[in-house]
């Protein structure tokens, strides 16, 4: 088999637009939401982005040949591989966002009072230990990713990523869909078409392709992008360099337990779903070996991590569609390269520019809708109760965020924005309980919310399947995590609340108590089940 064929173009265009829309969602985030300068983005962010392209293309690439070598085959298609889409708003905004905000508050309201660019530092160094702690987790996940899968319900992961898929993916871009209509409505026209319709283009021009180039089109002609709005800084060489000593400067801090609630459970999702993805590839004729294809893919994350890059690395799902397209090897090796170059030189600035994030969401948000329609479609049918259990717990706490965005944007509005909510957290809760908002449930919810939707999804999954000791089992195991403060337990803080750790013995602090004997109580239902029930009807 050749180094690159006719069909690798044709893979390559669908493959570098998966992954520039990425990159465009990261400039958005990271300039828009974080508020980071640009010398940090494109200075240090992206081209650590680049590093970890680098790293899994050119392997997978050598892969596929090597397969083909092997096999005397000439038909054999490289692994897809690129920024993992669900990690990258997980960081984003349950991460980073809430480093940024506590950085910003002034230290006598439990913040670090730090200036806009230290705290923005602080954000990324947060999320450097985050994509380093993914990257971990994804390397020696190689050696136990079938007993993981087999551990956990298939309706427990799938729907637990489908709730960030349909609230903090899908409905984020639902709102700039309606906020700019004509381009989200035509381009989301052609990505149903494409992608739910099953139809191609004439000529077999990709449908991707085409939805932002006339995404695009769209913007310009409607003013939604100008010539005013170009940037000034011009393209110039970004080197990639290690940033070890800002990952070992927050390695020993306070945040690694902070925040293993969300890096634990989105090391696992991507290893899971890293393996099923091989496993669609061996479907499609290409048998690649689980352990160093998983290993890699860790390492394409570590090597994010210490290069600059806040955002693990994964094996894409469509192995089977770029194959189909007449991809190969080539393909991979062209994504690397190209990605390397925009990232880099600074070039990603001018296309974010020239085709706006409108142009390309439509495609982001049919990604949401198949994960979350994933989470059904990939499980039996008797265990979608699960699935939607899975799926509550996500929208709730996206609603969270939202309530915490409305809150401190009203203050803003009204020239309160220095107000503590810990001042006023009294007055808050019993007004919105009067709307029947009760924004105490909302906040707990939120904290460890990964964990939380795995665990009551698990536990009604074996509930379906009358396996109530199991079910009894996840319950406790929520307990635990309660008790130790990785889920619920919150804190006040300056127009936002943030995960609250007590060093001290966690029995003793009544907030974890209360969550901890809350599963408890639910684990003791189900566990006695098994003496205090009949089998009856399903509902």
């Amino acid at each position: 088999m050749r180094w690159f064929v006719r069909g690798d173009v044709d893979g390559f265009f669908g493959l570098a637009l998966d992954n520039l829309v990425q990159l465009l969602v990261i400039v958005g985030l990271c300039g828009g939401v974080l508020g980071f300068p640009a010398e940090l983005l494109y200075g240090a962010i992206l081209p650590g982005v680049a590093i970890s392209l680098l790293v899994g293309n050119l392997y997978y690439a050598w892969q596929a040949k090597r397969l083909a070598e092997a096999t005397g085959r000439t038909d054999v298609c490289a692994l897809p591989y690129g920024i993992n889409t669900v990690s990258l708003f997980a960081h984003v905004f349950l991460v980073m966002l809430p480093v940024k905000l506590q950085a910003l508050d002034p230290v006598e309201k439990g913040g670090f009072g730090l200036d806009p660019d230290a705290a923005s530092r602080l954000s990324w160094q947060v999320g450097l230990l985050a994509c380093l702690g993914s990257g971990v987790i994804e390397f020696a996940g190689a050696f136990v990713a079938e007993r993981l899968r087999k551990a956990t319900p298939r309706a427990a992961l799938l729907s637990t990523l489908a709730g960030i898929a349909l609230s903090f993916i899908s409905l984020t871009f639902l709102f700039r869909t309606f906020a700019a209509p004509v381009v989200g409505f035509t381009t989301l026209g052609i990505i149903l078409l494409i992608y739910f319709g099953g139809v191609k283009f004439r000529g077999g021009l990709p449908g991707g392709m085409v939805a932002v180039a006339v995404g695009t089109l769209l913007a310009w002609t409607t003013g939604l992008t100008t010539a005013e709005n170009m940037p000034q800084a011009g393209i110039a060489f970004h080197a990639p360099v290690p940033y070890f000593g800002d990952v070992f400067h927050v390695l020993g801090s306070k945040f690694l337990f902070t925040y293993l609630s969300i890096i634990i459970p989105m090391g696992v999702f991507n290893v899971v779903g890293s393996l099923q993805n091989i496993e669609s590839a061996e479907a499609a004729g290409d048998s690649y070996p689980t352990q160093p294809s998983l290993m890699v893919n860790g390492i394409g994350s570590i090597a994010a991590a210490f290069f600059g890059s806040c955002f693990p690395t994964t094996i894409y799902i469509g192995h089977p569609g770029w194959k189909g397209l007449g991809a190969r090897a080539g393909y991979s090796i062209l994504n690397a390269v190209f990605m390397t170059a925009v990232c880099v030189t600074g070039a990603v600035a001018y296309i974010a520019w020239a085709v706006p994030i409108e142009a390309g969401m439509a495609i982001v948000l049919w990604i949401g809708m198949v994960i979350t329609a994933q989470a059904f479609q990939a499980t039996e049918r008797k265990h979608a109760p699960a699935a939607v259990v899975g799926l509550l717990v996500g929208v709730g706490a996206w609603g969270s965020l939202m309530l915490k965005n409305g809150l401190r944007a009203m203050a803003e509005v009204s020239g309160r924005s220095g107000v503590s909510w810990d001042d006023i957290k009294d007055q808050l809760l019993a007004t919105l309980a009067r709307g029947d908002t009760y924004v105490h449930g909302a906040f707990s919810l939120e904290q460890g919310m990964i964990f939380s939707a795995m665990i009551l999804s698990a536990a009604t999954v074996f509930v379906i399947e009358k396996q109530f000791t199991r079910a009894a089992a996840w319950c406790v195991a929520g307990a635990a995590l309660s008790a130790v403060g990785l889920m619920h337990t919150y804190a006040w803080g300056f127009a936002d609340t943030v995960q609250d750790l007590n060093p001290h013995w966690p029995w003793a602090v009544p907030a974890a108590n209360m969550w901890a004997m809350g599963y408890l109580a639910m684990g003791l239902c189900f566990f006695l089940a098994n003496w205090l029930t009949v089998k009856g009807e399903s509902h």
